[in-house]
């Protein structure tokens, strides 16, 4: 398990906390792989009923530890692999959100069931900004909840979304205080342990739709990522990213 990663268990709720504040909670290969087998503990034991997402300090998850994720394949194949346990996880999700979330900080948020958010949350997918291509669905899964023109404001401009903005869309299910967004994320989290829960998982089931539709939309993403990775575009946009300079893109 990683450090950055705290993993705590009450009344029968797995709860995921990232916890690297001091990085915005950039999420490093350990990290992910934590976050995996805290998904895999929680599916395999029939007495977790549900599991809340939260990140600690002032920010949600700033996405991947870029350095990190540049450093080889490793952490490419971690992000990935918690992407497909996220996306097939059987179990609900709450999620408490508070200010930036940024790439997969979002795009996690489209496999969580309830999701809470702070007004100060501030919600980025800035990947076509880097050279790269969304994931975890989330070209499929942004029209689909907050309509295209949302959506191509956030992946083709790769503008932020505000709390107010984001629950307006339906990404959000509401938005509450800072101070008390973790308690009454845990709330929520505690009512769904109350419902009959092979109701609750034939009801999610349904409203999750087909998951073989999803699957092939994550596999393609996948695809190009690594493809676009690699690109004079994306080497450019993370050598500017890094060099902190506009980047220069060559057209034809």
């Amino acid at each position: 398990m990683s450090e950055h990663i705290a993993v705590i268990e009450t009344a029968g709720v797995i709860e995921i906390h990232i916890d690297r504040p001091d990085k915005k909670n950039a999420l490093t290969a350990d990290m992910y792989r934590a976050m995996t087998a805290a998904l895999a503990d929680a599916s395999a034991r029939a007495e977790i009923g549900a599991v809340l997402v939260a990140g600690r300090g002032d920010a949600f998850c700033a996405g991947n530890d870029l350095k990190d994720f540049m450093a080889g394949p490793e952490g490419g194949g971690a992000a990935f692999d918690f992407i497909h346990a996220i996306a097939a996880f059987d179990k609900p999700i709450v999620a408490a959100v508070q200010g930036l979330a940024v790439g997969v900080g979002t795009t996690m948020l489209f496999h969580c069931d309830l999701v809470y958010a702070a007004p100060d949350a501030r919600f980025v997918m800035p990947f076509v900004n880097l050279g790269i291509v969304p994931e975890a669905g989330s070209s499929l899964l942004a029209p689909a909840i907050m309509g295209h023109a949302k959506a191509a404001a956030m992946l083709l401009l790769g503008e932020p979304m505000d709390a107010e903005s984001a629950d307006r869309a339906g990404f959000v299910t509401a938005i509450v205080p800072v101070a008390a967004l973790l308690d009454h994320a845990r709330a929520k989290a505690a009512a769904l342990m109350a419902k009959p829960p092979q109701a609750l998982a034939a009801t999610r089931r349904l409203m999750k739709g087909d998951p073989a539709l999803l699957n092939a939309r994550i596999e393609e993403e996948a695809r190009l990522f690594r493809e676009t990775l690699t690109s004079p575009e994306a080497q450019e946009a993370f050598a500017a990213f890094f060099e902190k300079r506009p980047p220069i893109f060559k057209r034809g």
